[in-house]
């Protein structure tokens, strides 16, 4: 199975409507058997996709050619052998403070880099 983490940035001026990103990403996601997290602040996107790697890849392809966002980093492209992520969820940094602990939970069964990654980007370790 194959696990990619990869980072983005919004365009400036397009509006990011998180509603819609999540009911396609999870309509999408179901449909080719893909669990992760995505993460987004502000502007900027953190992304985890496991699953099948043709169907992750697939997945990834498909973002990348996305006019809405530039500047895709991956960060980590492995073979793991156990999903990470139970099911595939959305974490949004509204200013309220509720994404610390959300993105804390939703990371506790992925390996150390992984969840140093997700919380480094949600702003829980000091910098």
């Amino acid at each position: 199975m194959l696990q990619l983490i990869y980072v983005s940035t919004a365009r400036n001026g397009d509006a990011i409507d998180l509603d819609n990103i999540l009911a396609t990403s999870r309509r999408n996601n179901r449909r080719d058997g893909i669990t992760g997290l995505l993460h987004v602040k502000g502007r900027r996107f953190l992304q985890a996709l496991e699953g099948d790697a043709g169907k992750v890849e697939a997945a990834y392809a498909r973002i990348a050619g996305d006019p809405r966002h530039f500047a895709l980093v991956i960060l980590s492209r492995r073979s793991v052998t156990a999903r990470e992520f139970g099911d595939w969820a959305m974490a949004a940094d509204d200013g309220s403070g509720d994404v610390v602990a959300q993105v804390a939970t939703l990371v506790e069964g992925a390996a150390p880099s992984v969840r140093g990654t997700f919380e480094g980007f949600a702003g829980l370790r000091a910098a």
